[in-house]
């Protein structure tokens, strides 16, 4: 659901590795601006053209109260792109931080990557959502907003860049001590089951997601480079070891004969030739 009473300041980044703090309107970056448009159209359009407004929120909304819904995946995106109709706060408080949070992230990491993060913290909202309130955890009902994509980039930049300061409520403080507040708020809600625990619920899996992707993202790409590279070298190893083993067994036939050679050998000489025919081919 929304994030209420919360406003953001963001700093602009200026194509160096680290941003500078500057109070001032970043501009917009290609994704984040098609993101706006996207999320204050279909807000726009669901108000202007009702009917439209209920076939998506029918066909995109979480709601965990039938099993239908809370199998149909393609939600856990569609319902971050719809907002609450009767609250012009609800859209207005997730575009500003999508629009004061949006640009560094990514610029820093480009577009494609930012994209994906964006989504993923989202429908790891939506997914937690639906997981908590069918175990009883939490009230069942409808889950809309893009409030775990913009918690989880709040969690992304107070671990990337924590010299930066946000603005909670009306005090400005460093963004490390506001996430730390709002998963404190956020844990409680959900233990007492309080007022939006549900969307609470949502803003917490996506600031987890959020973390975990910067935390364990680059220490994973790590890995699996270094597993790509231990696979080349054994492969080139073994490739190494059959050419030792072709001459020994050609330089044979050329002693002895080809009738010299046992099932093994003529074995390897045939694998050798399969290799080098699919080389050929590549």
């Amino acid at each position: 659901m929304g994030i209420h009473d919360r406003d953001y300041h963001q700093p602009d980044y200026e194509g160096s590795s680290m941003p500078r703090m500057q109070f001032r309107f970043p501009p917009l970056t290609p994704v984040v601006k098609y993101l706006l448009i996207i999320n204050v159209g279909i807000y726009l359009l669901s108000i202007i053209v009702k009917p439209i407004g209920n076939f998506l929120y029918g066909w995109l909304e979480i709601d965990s109260s039938t099993t239908a819904s809370s199998l149909q995946l393609w939600r856990v995106i569609g319902y971050q792109f719809l907002h609450d109709p009767r609250s012009v706060g609800h859209i207005f408080m997730n575009m500003i931080g999508l629009y004061f949070l949006g640009p560094t992230l990514e610029r820093f990491w480009h577009s494609k990557k930012f994209l994906i993060f964006y989504l993923a913290c989202g429908a790891a909202g939506g997914l937690y959502y639906i997981l908590l309130s069918n175990l009883g955890a939490i009230p069942k009902g409808e889950l809309i907003g893009a409030s775990g994509a913009i918690l989880g980039m709040l969690a992304a930049c107070a671990i990337l860049f924590p010299h930066f300061v946000v603005i909670l409520l009306v005090f400005p403080v460093p963004i490390r001590v506001a996430s730390v507040l709002l998963i404190c708020y956020y844990v409680i809600n959900i233990f007492i089951v309080g007022q939006n625990a549900g969307g609470d619920a949502a803003h917490l899996a996506g600031m987890a997601t959020g973390a975990a992707y910067v935390y364990f993202g680059p220490k994973l790409k790590n890995r699996y480079k270094a597993s790509l590279q231990d696979n080349w070298e054994k492969k080139f190893r073994a490739y190494s070891e059959l050419q030792k083993e072709v001459d020994r067994i050609l330089e044979k036939v050329n002693q002895q004969g080809i009738n010299s050679l046992t099932k093994k050998e003529k074995q390897i000489l045939a694998e050798a030739t399969r290799l080098e025919q699919m080389k050929n081919k590549l």
